[in-house]
């Protein structure tokens, strides 16, 4: 079956995090499979214009096209391309992306409604989203996003040392200064305690920077910038512990990647985050913005290598869900259910 993509794909930009989407194809082709994606265009506008004509190009080309649906603009572009391709003839399968996405439901029942019913098919990556999708009367079936694990090898990593690592963009939504508070207060009983913060500058890095400064963190907290994927498995191995901090979140990568990885995984109960992180199990769950209970949380794995050679045996599990032997043959199934 011809595949195309449509989507936020920007990962071939430098410092730009590869979507689910670049994901996808990149499996798809690597099986010989003939994949279309758009767009890699940087900025709304270029991207939506880039999106619309290309898939209006598809007639006759593909078989069926796979459109990344997430909240905001990212919506009003979710509902062109899926105009334009049913008017090109082509069915649609929607796959729902983003942890704002139940809020903007709940906001906008009947443009969510709208667009849902134009899906041949529609696809989410948690139980979070599929639920979020089941309260707009539509079945979504749970497809986790697809990681290559063979890039990020396991290791046991207990017991455990307080170095921590942050990798998220530097956004309001991700709430980086909570990580910085956390380790000011590890610090207390785990002097030697650091902290590794990389990622893209999206407007909160300035004030990170500060806050280190005044918490007196210099020389504890590093800033690498972006980790490109190649340079991952290395940056996983010099780190014990992963910290996730987002205030909005549904099923980051980058904690699965972590988990792969056997870091113990310690994050906050945003959106699809306990769905994807079993408490105990596979990481530790903490309530958003609570850097006490953060912080707590991170003591713990450090103080009891028996609690982080778990987490790390459970994070490899849910990892290992994510790969391409388990997800591909669900996307198989979907496409031909579309297709038909």
């Amino acid at each position: 079956m011809r595949v195309g993509i449509a989507g936020p794909l920007l990962g071939g930009h430098d410092g730009w995090v590869a979507s689910p989407g670049q994901a996808l194809a990149d499996r798809w082709r690597a099986e010989g499979a003939e994949v279309r994606t758009t767009s890699g265009q940087i900025g709304r506008v270029r991207r939506l214009a880039d999106t619309v004509v290309t898939v209006a190009r598809w007639r006759h080309r593909v078989d069926v096209v796979v459109v990344l649906v997430y909240s905001g603009m990212g919506f009003a572009v979710a509902e062109a391309t899926t105009a334009v391709a049913r008017a090109a003839g082509l069915p649609v399968v929607l796959w729902l992306h983003g942890g704002n996405l139940p809020d903007f439901a709940a906001a906008h029942p009947r443009r969510v409604k709208r667009l849902l019913a134009r899906g041949a098919a529609v696809v989410a990556p948690s139980p979070f989203l599929a639920e979020a999708a089941a309260a707009m009367e539509c079945r979504a079936e749970v497809i986790p996003n697809v990681i290559e694990l063979t890039t990020v090898p396991w290791r046991q990593h207990a017991p455990a040392s307080p170095r921590l690592l942050w990798m998220r963009t530097f956004h309001p939504i991700y709430d980086p200064e909570l990580a910085v508070r956390a380790l000011a207060r590890l610090r207390r009983n785990h002097p030697q305690a650091t902290l590794t913060m990389a990622g893209q500058e999206k407007g909160s890095l300035a004030d990170v920077r500060r806050l280190v400064v005044e918490l007196g963190l210099g020389e504890a907290v590093t800033f690498p910038g972006y980790i490109a994927d190649a340079d991952k498995a290395d940056v996983f191995d010099r780190h014990d512990v992963f910290v996730n901090t987002n205030r909005v979140d549904n099923t980051p990568v980058s904690v699965i990647e972590a988990m792969a990885s056997g870091l113990a995984v310690v994050t906050t109960d945003a959106g699809g985050l306990p769905y994807l992180v079993t408490d105990g199990v596979s990481g530790i769950v903490v309530p958003v913005g609570d850097d006490e209970a953060l912080a707590a949380a991170i003591g713990r794995v450090v103080d009891d290598p028996g609690l982080a050679a778990t987490l790390g045996r459970g994070g490899r599990s849910v990892a290992e869900s994510c790969g391409w032997d388990r997800v591909g043959p669900l996307w198989e199934a979907v496409l031909k259910r579309a297709g038909a």
